[in-house]
């Protein structure tokens, strides 16, 4: 974890980061493609996130559905939505829900990453965390906690 925390910086200072300006190969600033039909993210991409920021304090007292859920929306979140727009999951009691924002796409070298927020509410009360999550060259996203 501290070795990908390093990594990143030692990029940043190397290459500088820049927003992406549609040339070349990009995360595009809108959905490249619709999410898949049946809604559910396969496990491959789910276990790349490494649990994402949900596997956080944010996720204490959600059942392993929930979490699922949350995680699922992340990378939904990451993968094909605007910079800006929320995308929402539900957890088995109405008290508990969700929601995940990503920012802006951005370019480390050569490496497509996105800043992003989850907001998990429970009985009303909602618990925010941030972080950074950049695609791999298979496609999945690898947070950078």
């Amino acid at each position: 974890m501290k070795i990908r925390v390093a990594l990143v910086s030692a990029l940043l200072a190397v290459s500088g980061c820049t927003t992406l300006s549609g040339k070349g190969p990009t995360v595009a600033a809108t959905p490249a493609s619709t999410p898949p039909s049946s809604g559910k993210v396969t496990t491959t991409i789910i276990s790349a996130m490494g649990g994402g920021l949900i596997s956080g304090a944010i996720g204490n007292g959600l059942s392993e559905t929930e979490k699922r859920s949350a995680l699922e929306a992340e990378y939904k979140a990451l993968e094909y939505t605007t910079s800006g727009q929320k995308v929402t999951w539900k957890g088995a009691q109405a008290s508990r829900y969700g929601e995940v924002v990503p920012a802006q796409p951005y370019r480390v070298g050569s490496q497509d990453c996105r800043q992003y927020t989850q907001t998990v509410f429970s009985g009303g009360a909602g618990v925010t965390a941030r972080g950074t999550a950049c695609r791999n060259a298979d496609g999945s996203w690898t947070p950078l906690t």
